[in-house]
């Protein structure tokens, strides 16, 4: 008994929130989809033009829901008949006008539904779903782009807040939706006001544009003569465009040349390097000797030319030599010169 008990509680919540859960999901599903639940009526009415309304959009007496449109067809070619329905506890007479107003700025619509003035001799509309409101006692919906192409200049100088609440102003205003003209006023009184105060900075930028284009004016014999030449220059290019184009060709296949040049003698350009270094790094190891020769050698040879001239006391002769050259590109051959003529008999002892 005790276990069925500890079971029927959990059991009983889980139901009642099942029951609650689905009960919201309906009732909000309902709202969206602006489902009426009550009694209706079905009529229909004739608009010139019926854009962007679409089904389940409102239909409203003095602002309150009271129906739904239901359907939306094209008759005679160029004519939209709206269909829709109304709370059966309200009977539309034969004077009632319809009307196609903006719900909000998104573009959402509604129609308006005004009974007129009535008597209880006033007939009333079928409700058989023969009800229909003729194309006279229509109205469509304000064209806003029209409109608000005339309001554009305006437009350009206020910020997006301002255009928005201006914008929905003007449509409570046209619309009889309980905008003031007061309110509207006041926004252009402000818009003005704000030109106004901009009118020093407004002059000074006409006054800088004028001066602008008078010194162009003065200086159009000087604008004329840099076009013409720039255009002679340009015209002179165009003609000679083979040209250019022969003289950029050949400076590529030079700079290709030079470039193979240079890589060819890289290498042995790198060993004359090293050779000097080797060189000068002798030269720096006796430096003493290269320096006693550079000192005492001149006075040497012209006391030895001294010498030489009071007599053949002393000759030379070149029996044999050999001077070995390299040329970048030949391939590191060296080429090998002989000099002296060691096969003369002096050159044998």
């Amino acid at each position: 008994m005790k276990s069925a008990t500890h079971v029927t509680g959990p059991l009983v919540k889980l139901i009642i929130f099942i029951a609650v859960t689905v009960l919201t999901t309906a009732l909000l599903g309902i709202s969206i989809a602006n489902i009426n639940m009550s009694d209706t009526n079905s009529y229909t009415a004739r608009f010139t033009d019926a854009t962007l309304l679409l089904e389940n959009d409102d239909v409203r007496i003095a602002g309150v829901q009271v129906g739904q449109v239901t359907e939306i067809d094209v008759v005679d070619k160029s004519q939209a008949e709206v269909t829709f329905e109304v709370n059966s506890a309200l009977r539309l007479p034969e004077t009632v006008t319809a009307a196609v107003r903006y719900r909000n700025l998104v573009g959402q619509r509604y129609i308006a539904i005004d009974p007129g003035a009535r008597t209880d001799n006033t007939p009333l509309l079928p409700t058989d779903g023969t009800g229909h409101i003729p194309l006279e006692r229509t109205r469509p919906a304000l064209d806003l782009t029209e409109l608000f192409n005339g309001f554009k200049p305006l437009f350009t100088a206020l910020s997006p807040k301002d255009v928005n609440q201006l914008s929905y102003e003007i449509i409570q205003v046209l619309q009889g939706e309980g905008g003031t003209m007061e309110n509207l006023l006041a926004h252009t009184a402000s818009l003005t006001t704000s030109l106004a105060k901009k009118d020093k900075v407004i002059g000074e930028v006409v006054t800088n544009l004028n001066d602008v284009l008078q010194r162009l004016n003065e200086k159009s014999p000087q604008l004329r003569q840099t076009i013409s030449t720039l255009q002679q220059l340009m015209s002179g290019l165009a003609k000679d465009s083979k040209s250019i184009g022969d003289a950029i060709g050949a400076i590529d296949d030079l700079s290709r040349s030079t470039a193979g040049l240079v890589g060819k003698a890289r290498q042995p350009l790198k060993q004359d390097i090293a050779e000097l270094g080797k060189l000068s790094k002798n030269l720096n190891k006796h430096e003493d000797l290269v320096e006693h020769f550079i000192t005492f050698g001149p006075k040497k040879y012209s006391s030895m030319g001294k010498t030489a001239s009071y007599g053949s006391w002393f000759n030379f002769y070149l029996c044999g030599g050999e001077a070995t050259l390299r040329f970048p590109g030949a391939e590191d051959q060296p080429v090998h010169i002989p000099m002296g003529e060691p096969d003369r008999a002096r050159c044998s002892r």
